[in-house]
């Protein structure tokens, strides 16, 4: 992963905080300054902890574990579904369902019921249906696929959970907790960053400032990933090595050396 320099920070805008007026006094340690009437975030802060959020889902993903990436707001959306094409990681990017996390069985089973309908296309069982059914049935699909698309790969709870916006998106903060489930964030001036295992204090409005941290937060990922790929490979290396040959023993080899009689020469040497 490439050094994160305060600069770049700088330049995509990730020090600028809310209104001092809207700030969270819990965020003070890392807030630098006041300026005209906004409060500056002290970026050598946001740098370490942006860091420290790498290493972990980088070792994170380095497991196998998914890491599901919430974004719902206008800004981060399309960002957000860019960058995991590079991952193949879970993400929501519309509405967070309620109970997404702690009634996982029944986010499964509506998955599973999008997989159903494709699979009647598949084997033409869609197309017996009547023409008001199969409307109905696509409009199940359509909605389904709008917020539940991203995650019908997820077939268990995932190893961590990336927020953008921790106040928006609380929710899915509150039954990331109740589950024990390492929170990673972008927590601005007007949050609480008490809630989030590994808050990076940043902009959390401004799309270029979202992509910055992003785009670095996928670079660790992707990391991860390769480190995982490697050593599966090792390991599939190691295996082919270790079949040998079964060796000959003794007595094979003077089997080996010693003619075979035949019947007659049998009978006579008896």
């Amino acid at each position: 992963m490439e050094k994160i320099e305060i600069k770049d920070l700088i330049d995509s805008g990730v020090h600028f905080g809310h209104l001092t007026r809207k700030w969270n006094p819990n965020m003070s340690n890392y807030i630098y300054s006041e300026k005209n009437g906004i409060h500056i975030i002290n970026l050598y802060k946001t740098s370490a902890k942006l860091q420290e959020a790498c290493d972990a889902l980088k070792k994170i993903a380095s497991t196998g574990r998914k890491i599901l990436f919430v974004a719902t707001k206008k800004q981060a959306k399309d960002i957000v579904s860019e960058l995991m094409k590079d991952i193949s990681m879970p993400y929501i990017t519309e509405r967070w369902p309620g109970g997404m996390l702690t009634n996982f069985i029944t986010i499964r089973k509506a998955v599973k019921k999008m997989t159903s309908i494709d699979r009647m296309k598949k084997d033409g069982t869609f197309e017996t249906l009547s023409k008001k059914e199969r409307l109905q049935v696509d409009r199940n699909r359509s909605k389904l696929e709008k917020n539940l698309g991203s995650i019908s790969d997820m077939t268990r709870l995932p190893g961590a959970i990336f927020v953008v916006d921790v106040k928006r998106e609380s929710i899915a903060v509150k039954e990331s907790q109740k589950l024990k489930i390492p929170i990673f964030a972008m927590v601005d001036t007007n949050s609480d960053p008490r809630d989030i295992d590994y808050p990076i204090p940043s902009n959390d409005d401004a799309s270029k400032a979202i992509k910055k941290i992003l785009t670095t937060i996928v670079g660790a990922v992707k990391e991860g990933l390769k480190l995982r790929q490697e050593e599966k490979s090792a390991a599939a290396s190691s295996e082919s090595k270790d079949i040998v040959e079964k060796p000959e023993t003794g007595i094979e080899k003077d089997l080996e050396k010693k003619p075979v009689e035949s019947n007659s020469q049998q009978k006579e040497n008896k």
